[in-house]
């Protein structure tokens, strides 16, 4: 896999384990995550979080807690300095992306503004 050797984004190991465990049971060899940013939400961005074969040639590329997770070169600015978690709750679990540069977060945690 290609991309820069600078990590712009920390994984817990609670969310290395969960998106490991998540990629085998949907059929993936290893254990990939890419990080996107997109325009939207009710604060202007989203996090999205897939499950991917194999990393671009112009990533970012983590590698954490034997979880490999990929950030495409626009997203990267936005999330550098970001923490992903996994948090195991019945109202508002799920991975959760913590970022210092969010200056606000809608009421669903969903989106974000800078």
């Amino acid at each position: 896999m290609g991309g820069t050797t600078a990590a712009p984004v920390a994984v817990s190991a609670r969310a290395a384990a969960k998106a490991t465990a998540l990629s085998r049971r949907e059929g993936y060899d290893a254990a990939i995550l890419r990080l996107r940013v997109t325009a939207g939400g009710c604060s202007g961005f989203s996090y999205k979080l897939s499950f991917e074969r194999e990393a671009a040639p112009d990533d970012h590329v983590v590698e954490a807690h034997g979880l490999t997770v990929l950030v495409d070169p626009a997203s990267e600015p936005i999330v550098r300095g970001a923490t992903i978690d996994f948090v195991d709750a019945m109202l508002g679990g799920g991975f959760k992306v913590h970022n210092p540069q969010a200056m606000h977060e809608c009421a669903c945690g969903d989106s974000f503004s800078l």
